[in-house]
């Protein structure tokens, strides 16, 4: 099984065998996840641009066509007022 050692700065150079079983490149990402019974699990975060399609959602919520005549109607009053001054 390889192994490595943990350098003075918490650094760990993987063994090239794990990094061709987990197809790692350099600039790849990976990830520590921790199981219930205390071990660690260590695998690609890797993502190519493409397969990231979906994940990622924009936190506004659509308006209504009311809801958007309405701020018009506001802007244009507020505009108005202030011209009337």
């Amino acid at each position: 099984m390889p192994s490595a050692t943990v350098t003075s700065k918490g650094q760990v150079t993987l063994p090239k065998r794990i990094r061709v079983l987990l197809q790692l490149e350099e600039g790849d990402r990976v990830a520590f996840r921790e199981r219930p019974d205390g071990t660690v699990v260590l695998e690609p975060e890797t993502l190519d641009f493409m397969s990231m399609e979906g994940r990622i959602r924009p936190r506004v919520r659509g308006v209504s066509l009311d809801e958007m005549d309405a701020a018009v109607r506001r802007a244009v009053t507020k505009r108005h007022a202030g011209e009337n001054r």
